[in-house]
C-alpha cells in the first residue's frame, strides 16, 4: 500500500472500519508520516478549500468532531460500514481500474494465517439485516426482552438493542446498535421502548424505514421516523403479534 501511494500519490485515502481497516490503516498512517481520522461517520469536501472533511464522535459520543487535516497528504480516513446510505447508480460517472504489479521484495511474510473461529455470537449479524426490531429501556426489566425476541422472528429478522439495555445486562453487547455499537442500515428498523439518544440515531439513521413505539410523544425517536406510535408498548406488542399471526394464517 504504501509503494502504491507514493507513485500514484492520491489526495484522499478511504478504507472501511472493519477489523481488518482499523488495522492496517493506522500503520500505513504513520509509515507515510501523514494523519487518520478513525471510525467516521460521515465525509464532505469543504468548498473553500477542497480538503476532506472527517466527521466521528467523540468523547464518548456526546458531540459530533469535525476534523480536517491541511498540513499533510494522503488525507486518511477510516468510515464506518452503513453510515451512510448507498447513491443510486449514475452511469455518466466513469472509474478506471489499474492492475498493478507488485514486487515480491515489499512484502513482508512474518505473519501467517492459521485459521479462522466463529464466535458464538457470530449470528447476531446485524450489519446485513434487513429486518431489525430493537428494544430499549421502555421494556422495564431483562425478562421482557422476549417481546423483542418473539416480535423479530415472526419478521425474520435481527434483534437489536439500545446501550442502556446492553448496560444493564439484559441482552449481550452483540445486539447493542450505536455509536458503542454496530451502525446498521436496514430496509426497516422497528425501535420499541427507545427513547433515541443521539448515539442510538447516529447508529441505525439512515434505515430506509423507521418505525417507533414509545410512550413519551417528546422522544427523540420520533424525529427521524417515518412511522410513529405513541402509547404503552405492552398493549401494541400483543396487538402487533395477533395482527402479523392473523396474515401468516390466511
Amino acid at each position: 500500500m504504501k509503494d502504491l501511494i507514493q507513485r500514484y500519490q492520491p489526495q484522499i485515502i478511504i478504507a472501511g472500519a472493519t477489523t481488518q481497516g482499523r488495522t492496517l490503516m493506522p500503520h500505513l498512517s504513520v509509515r507515510l508520516g501523514t494523519g487518520l481520522t478513525a471510525d467516521c461517520t460521515d465525509l464532505k469536501i469543504e468548498k473553500e478549500s477542497g480538503l476532506l472533511l472527517q466527521v466521528r464522535p467523540a468523547i464518548g459520543g456526546n458531540i459530533m468532531a469535525m476534523i480536517k487535516t491541511p498540513e499533510k497528504k494522503p488525507q486518511m480516513a477510516t468510515v464506518r460500514p452503513k453510515s451512510m446510505k448507498i447513491l443510486a447508480r449514475d452511469e455518466n460517472r466513469k472509474g478506471k481500474i489499474i492492475s498493478v504489479d507488485i514486487d515480491d521484495s515489499i512484502l513482508d511474510g512474518r505473519v501467517t494465517h492459521l485459521g479462522y473461529q466463529k464466535s458464538e455470537e457470530e449470528e447476531v449479524n446485524l450489519s446485513t439485516a434487513d429486518m431489525i426490531v430493537a428494544g430499549g429501556r421502555g421494556l422495564k426489566k431483562k425478562e421482557n426482552f422476549v417481546l423483542i425476541r418473539d416480535l423479530a422472528k415472526q419478521f425474520n429478522g435481527a434483534v437489536g438493542a439500545s446501550r442502556e439495555v446492553v448496560d444493564r445486562g439484559w441482552i449481550s453487547y452483540p445486539h447493542q446498535v450505536g455509536l458503542s455499537g454496530k451502525t446498521v442500515n436496514p430496509k426497516t428498523y422497528l425501535a420499541i421502548g427507545i427513547s433515541g439518544a443521539i448515539q442510538h440515531l447516529a447508529g441505525m439513521k439512515t434505515a430506509e424505514t423507521i418505525i417507533a413505539i414509545n410512550s413519551d410523544p417528546q422522544a427523540d425517536i420520533f424525529k427521524i421516523s417515518n412511522f410513529g406510535i405513541v402509547g404503552n408498548l405492552f398493549e401494541i406488542i400483543p396487538l402487533l403479534k395477533k395482527k402479523l399471526e392473523e396474515k401468516i394464517i390466511q
